[in-house]
Order: structure tokens, then C-alpha cells, then sequence
């Protein structure tokens, strides 16, 4: 949970402050958000390096991707620019997209599959810690020192992560019997449509969460005046929302069961993104609505990854990454979509948007229990 607190403070610092970065680096917010669709595209080659996790075992995958993290944030802390940050925040997604599946797999291979929805979940509390404590503390470090100041305190703990999984994390592992071809993960994955069904609950429910994440930090910006300190309470917010979105599925989705705990998320978030419009005529009411957005999203991200890793346990990291893939594909679409939506019919559409793609995530979710 701390490792990965790391990956999604990087992750998640620049949807707040992604005026905060452009007018440091003095570029307009449809640059940056052809930058942030070029990241979201990065994480879906990841199934290119899904085999690693599989071939040369779990250990190997973690420290890889702490590897790709910190040299990609550590050329902001040398050169900054725009061409430097552009790299950074790709291998920093490239990273995290390495070390996620693999560190998921090594959950999978040694937690029985019905406790393992409150295993993965505790994981996953490292997104609302990314925004309860990272990027409050990021806010302080871009107020006292400037846009650049995040990379050099994230370059450090990269290289703190990565010596900890060396020290941690045994060369042996014998819950985990590595693969000697790639290519039959993969095809065992194309060749089962809920596995492909699964993929597609990922990109949609993705791309719905990717249409307001893009966009509240704008919104609150336009809308109500929010300046740095407030839009870093605005992430404290949401990051007390998830941590209890995933402290519901660490306590109902193994009982209820990993299907049902999913559909009632994906349901739910549709009515919190309707509902968002409405109630954030202030800025409370904004606050609110972003709280039961984010806490219903939570609940669908941390319900779907336990029954993703029991769809193909024979390539359970190659299934994974592809996973992961349907997330980097669904955040492009959104992060495409949002700007353009914005600018010419308000935040409105971006909501009902967010409705449209939660919707498909269900019919895929049907789908899927179907076969």
C-alpha cells in the first residue's frame, strides 16, 4: 500500500494542478491534455510487458517498474520542461502499469480467491492515500517552491521502493510456476470472451471516471475560483471518499460476491455522476457530489480487480496487464473527450457522458456473468 502510494501520487498530482502545470511550463490546457491522453495511451502497451511478471516471476516485474518510475521522474528533477515532463509522466503510467499487475498476481497466486477481495483492497487504500496525504503534500511543495518541486521528493522515494522490494520481496517463489511461452497467456486471454467482456468493464468505467477527473479541478477552478490550497482540500475530499469506497469492498464484496458488489458500483456511480451537475451549484454541494462520485468509483475499481485475477489464473499477470490496458484506453477516451465536452456544452455533458460509459460497463458486466 505504501509502494504504491508512491505510483498514484505521481499518477493522480496532476489532475488538480494541471493549471498549476501549465502555466508553469506556459502552454494552454488543450496542450496538456493531449499530453495527458498521450500517458493514458502509454499504459496500453502494457501487455508487451505483461510476460515479464509471468516468465521471470513477480519480483522481477515490482522492481522493473520502480526502475522505469524513477528514471522517468528523475529527468523533470535534472532538466525541467515540457518535453522533459511529457516523458516523465509516461514512463511514471509505464512504471505503475508494471508493477501493478505484478504485484497483484503475487496476491493472487497466495490469497484464496474468496478472501481475496479484502487483500487487493487494502492495497488499494494507496489511492485515496495518494489523496488524502501526497497530494496535499505536493500542494505544499508547488506553493513553497515552484511546479517543479514534486519530482525531486518523488525521485527519492522511487529509489527508496525500489530497495525495499529488493530487500522484501524472496528471489524464490514457490506459490508462483513461471511461464516458457508468452504467446499462450495472451491467447488464452483473446480466446475467452469474459475475459474480453472484463477488459471492456475496465475501459468503460474508466473512461466515465476520466471524464471528471479531467475536468473538476477546471470546473471548481471556473466555477467557484478555487485556488491551489483550496483544490488540494478538494483532493483531501476525494481521497476520504475512496478510502471509504475501499473499506466497503473490504468488508462486502467477498460476501456478496465480486459480480453483484460490481453492478451495484457501477449503478450507483451513474446516479452519483447524474446527480453532480445538480448539486454542485456550491461549492459544498460540489464537494458532495464529488464525494459520492469518487466513493462509487472506488467501489467498482476494487470490486473488478479480485475477479479479474481468477478469469485466467493459468496467465494471471498477462491477464492483468491487459486489464490494465482496458483502464489506459478508457482514461485516453475520457481524457480526449472531457476538454472538448467542457468547452462547448459545460460540465453538464461531461456528466451525462460519464452516465453513457458507466451504462456500457454494465451491459458489458452482463455479458460477462452470461458466459
Amino acid at each position: 500500500m505504501f509502494l504504491r502510494t508512491i505510483l498514484n501520487t505521481a499518477h493522480r498530482m496532476v489532475y488538480p494542478f494541471l493549471s498549476t502545470f501549465a502555466r508553469g511550463l506556459g502552454v494552454d490546457i488543450s496542450t496538456m491534455s493531449y499530453l495527458m491522453v498521450a500517458r493514458s495511451l502509454i499504459g496500453a502497451t502494457s501487455p508487451f510487458f505483461a510476460p515479464i511478471a509471468d516468465r521471470h516471476g513477480r519480483r522481477f516485474g515490482m522492481l522493473t517498474g520502480f526502475a522505469v518510475f524513477t528514471l522517468g521522474v528523475g529527468m523533470v528533477t535534472i532538466y525541467p520542461s515540457f518535453y522533459t515532463l511529457a516523458i516523465a509522466l509516461m514512463l511514471a503510467m509505464l512504471g505503475k502499469y508494471m508493477f501493478d499487475p505484478s504485484m497483484q498476481a503475487y496476491f493472487g497466486d497466495r490469497v484464496p480467491y474468496a478472501q481475496r477481495g479484502t487483500a487487493l483492497a487494502i492495497t488499494e487504500f494507496a489511492w485515496s492515500a495518494a489523496f488524502i496525504a501526497g497530494v496535499p503534500f505536493m500542494a505544499f511543495l508547488i506553493g513553497k517552491y515552484g511546479w517543479v518541486a514534486p519530482f525531486p521528493m518523488l525521485t527519492v522515494l522511487g529509489a527508496l521502493a525500489f530497495i525495499v522490494i529488493w530487500k522484501i520481496i524472496p528471489r524464490e517463489d514457490p506459490h508462483h510456476e513461471r511461464v516458457t511461452d508468452a504467446r499462450a497467456g495472451y491467447r488464452a486471454v483473446f480466446a475467452y470472451l469474459p475475459a474480453l467482456a472484463g477488459i471492456s468493464i475496465a475501459l468503460w468505467a474508466t473512461a466515465a471516471n476520466e471524464m471528471v477527473n479531467m475536468m473538476f479541478g477546471v470546473w471548481l477552478e471556473d466555477s467557484f475560483g478555487l485556488k491551489l490550497a483550496a483544490l488540494a482540500g478538494a483532493s483531501a475530499v476525494i481521497g476520504i471518499s475512496e478510502l471509504s469506497g475501499e473499506g466497503l469492498v473490504a468488508f462486502t464484496t467477498d460476501r456478496l460476491g465480486k459480480p453483484l458488489a460490481l453492478a451495484i458500483g457501477l449503478i450507483t456511480n451513474a446516479f452519483a455522476s447524474l446527480l453532480l451537475p445538480f448539486i454542485g451549484k456550491t461549492e459544498i454541494g460540489a464537494l458532495v457530489g464529488l464525494f459520492l462520485f469518487y466513493i462509487t468509483f472506488e467501489y467498482v475499481l476494487v470490486s473488478h480487480i479480485p475477479l479479474m485475477t481468477e478469469v485466467v489464473p493459468s496467465a494471471r499477470a498477462t491477464m492483468l496487464a491487459l486489464n490494465v490496458t482496458g483502464h489506459s484506453i478508457g482514461r485516453a477516451i475520457g481524457a480526449f473527450c472531457a476538454p472538448i465536452i467542457y468547452r462547448h456544452f459545460g460540465f453538464t455533458y461531461v456528466a451525462l457522458f460519464a452516465v453513457a460509459f458507466n451504462l456500457a460497463a454494465l451491459i458489458a458486466l452482463t455479458r460477462m456473468q452470461r458466459k
